[in-house]
């Protein structure tokens, strides 16, 4: 990636070992870029957002699942 600085950012370990991947960590740091230097007009977050909603959508993933799923997600973390 041309024209990039190292940064330090404070992840959770599973992150941090996911991230020993150059490739890995070229493409979160293409995601971050574009999220704190949006285009005019345009929010790559909301725009990435809005196509995981389409997809979970498009897959049958209703609101109610999605909260059901969420609701498990905080049950099994806190064991």
């Amino acid at each position: 990636m041309p024209d990039t600085v190292d940064v330090a950012i404070p992840v959770e370990a599973d992150a941090a070992a996911a991230l020993t991947d150059r490739r890995k960590r070229e493409a979160v740091g293409r995601i971050v870029s574009r999220i704190l230097r949006p285009r005019p007009g345009q929010d790559p977050l909301l725009d990435a957002m809005d196509r995981l909603g389409a997809d979970a959508k498009a897959k049958g993933l209703t609101p109610a699942i999605l909260r059901s799923e969420l609701k498990a997600h905080k049950i099994e973390r806190r064991r």
